[in-house]
């Protein structure tokens, strides 16, 4: 059990579900779970008591003695460490294999709660990075895992990771793409048919092309095609309803500043309801 699954714990319940969701994850892959609490701890009820070192040292113990219990082969470890939270979990992804994040949801967008740490961290870490909400269910039969594919920028990262995850889980792999006619193609109507037709079969040959070598890596995997008409934000929202895992790439930038988060990636954080996964693509 050399790799690590790295939870940011902070003593709340999104932080409590993405500690019982990494536990599964580590037993299913043969990792190990690390609980990570960065200090100065922001939790109102103990900030500026004397003792608040003491207690945050406690509630992790608790924590880690709980998810000891509830999975015995897998080796947890818990962790205090001094500094920014944004600063220590960045610190902590670059010898990660995931990074696990909770959040509380949002009620009727269903999506997730995420301030300016969780934007940096999803923006810039080195692995990736899986939201749970506190909502999350600590034990259900494996759904499907969803993959939002983008064929003008493909991530084998990303592919790789979707393809491990519905694996290990015996799960379908649905893989949406969200494609839209030519620009313009409707100006014309006597020719908006055929473009219609030659762009939809091209996406569909690209879309064979991309994933054919992926199942063949991974022939025990379901294999669920979903080419789509319509933007890529709403579309891959839409498609995926509570999977076992949605998976999406995000670009990285070099030295640009600011978070890497794109639009589709942003949509999927607002308005996904399961676990979903963000892969740092090259």
């Amino acid at each position: 059990m050399n790799g690590l699954i790295t939870v940011g714990y902070d003593g709340t319940p999104g932080s409590a579900a993405a500690a019982r969701w990494a536990s599964r994850e580590a037993g299913l892959r043969g990792l190990r779970v690390e609980l990570l609490l960065a200090w100065p701890w922001t939790a109102p009820h103990l900030l500026g008591t004397p003792d608040a070192v003491a207690e945050s040292r406690r509630w992790l113990a608790r924590q880690e003695a709980g998810l000891r219990a509830r999975s015995p082969g897998v080796d947890v470890t818990a962790v205090h460490r001094s500094g920014p939270a944004r600063d220590v979990l960045l610190a902590a992804a670059e010898r990660s294999v995931v990074l696990a994040l909770g959040s509380r949801g949002l009620g009727a967008l269903h999506g997730y709660f995420v301030g300016a740490v969780g934007r940096d961290v999803l923006g810039r870490a080195a692995c990736p990075v899986v939201l749970v909400r506190a909502d999350e269910e600590a034990s259900r039969p494996a759904r499907e895992v969803v993959l939002g594919l983008d064929l003008d920028h493909c991530c084998d990262a990303a592919l790789r990771f979707a393809f491990e995850a519905a694996a290990l889980r015996a799960a379908p792999l649905r893989v949406v793409h969200a494609w839209r006619p030519p620009r313009g193609s409707g100006l014309v109507p006597a020719v908006t048919a055929s473009l219609v037709r030659v762009a939809a079969a091209e996406a569909v040959q690209r879309f064979t092309g991309t994933l054919d070598p992926w199942r063949e890596e991974y022939p025990g995997v379901e294999v669920v095609p979903s080419l789509l008409r319509g933007g890529a934000a709403g579309t891959l929202v839409e498609a995926a309803d509570r999977p076992d895992r949605l998976v999406v790439g995000r670009r990285t930038r070099g030295t640009l500043p600011g978070p890497l988060l794109g639009p589709v990636t942003q949509a999927a954080v607002h308005h996904v309801r399961g676990p979903l996964a963000v892969v740092p693509c090259d």
